[in-house]
């Protein structure tokens, strides 16, 4: 994507963070943005930086679960009847929901992957098919972490499941899309300063009452961002980029490549011989990598 001025964007979580910081550099190159979030007081921040910006008339914002998927629909909607065309979709919503596996409820897989996995699930079904019935094109940013592509760590079961799910539906969208002139692109953050660790402002009633991990996302709350951590900015940078230039992997931290080779380098060892005609013959579009 070449041209921003007078394209429309829906972004969930966006009201702090790297969706607010998105939104942001969207209004930046002449596009207008609904921010979706599911926390009225950061939508309430949000529309005043907006202003102070002198950008108030640019962003439109809306109070959303994106795991209500009744709720979603009501958004996708609106959206559409206001703007009539959605050009961007950041499914951005996310919860760092994080808890010893033996612990684990019901309750808090169904948070967590409502939230992280369906919530993006949620937003390509409603605004997919408009946007390619719209004929304007357009990309899709699904945000994800490095948690989905490095061994993830204790305790992160949930998280690392619905982050690798991410990765994993971004990339088996993009040919598809791609025929659409749509682009697709997954943002895999590294530590950011962010509001995801405020598990429990986030998890609403449903999800309360069998939970595993009230002790944990308590004290996660109270958790100090770190100084070295980024600043949302970069991420918002690098999601800009990734759409002009139609980038699948958008990844912030070149100190956890490590890790990633790590977790290649078993995988690929376990792999059996396989004859490359065989290989041809699964018809795959993206072909193998050549030696």
């Amino acid at each position: 994507m070449e041209e921003f001025k007078g394209r429309h964007a829906f972004i969930t979580g966006g009201a702090s963070g790297i969706g607010l910081a998105i939104a942001e550099a969207f209004v930046d190159v002449g596009m207008t943005a609904t921010i979706a979030d599911i926390r009225k007081d950061h939508i309430e921040t949000a529309l005043a930086r907006f202003a102070e910006r002198g950008q108030r008339d640019k962003v439109e914002a809306i109070k959303l679960d994106v795991a209500d998927r009744e709720a979603f629909a009501r958004a996708a909607d609106a959206d559409f009847a206001r703007h009539g065309r959605v050009d961007i979709l950041v499914n951005n919503a996310g919860v760092g929901i994080s808890g010893p596996i033996a612990e684990t409820t019901f309750d808090d897989w169904d948070f967590g992957i409502g939230v992280n996995l369906y919530g993006a699930v949620n937003g390509l079904t409603l605004f997919l098919p408009r946007m390619i019935a719209g004929g304007h094109g357009g990309h899709i940013v699904n945000v994800s972490s490095l948690s989905g592509i490095t061994a993830a760590a204790r305790n992160s079961a949930i998280y690392a499941v619905t982050k690798a799910g991410l990765v994993a539906l971004t990339e088996s969208i993009r040919d598809e899309l791609a025929d659409h002139d749509i682009g697709v692109s997954v943002l895999m953050p590294g530590p950011f300063k962010t509001n995801i660790r405020e598990v429990a402002n986030y998890r609403p009633e449903r999800y309360r009452a069998h939970s595993g991990y009230g002790d944990v996302e308590t004290k996660l709350a109270q958790r100090a961002d770190d100084p070295s951590w980024a600043d949302p900015k970069d991420a918002a940078k690098m999601v800009m980029d990734a759409i002009r230039n139609n980038t699948l992997y958008v990844i912030t931290h070149g100190d956890f490549k490590g890790w990633a080779e790590g977790r290649f380098e078993e995988i690929l060892a376990a792999f059996p011989y396989c004859d490359p005609a065989r290989l041809a013959a699964l018809g795959r579009r993206r072909p193998a990598k050549k030696e």
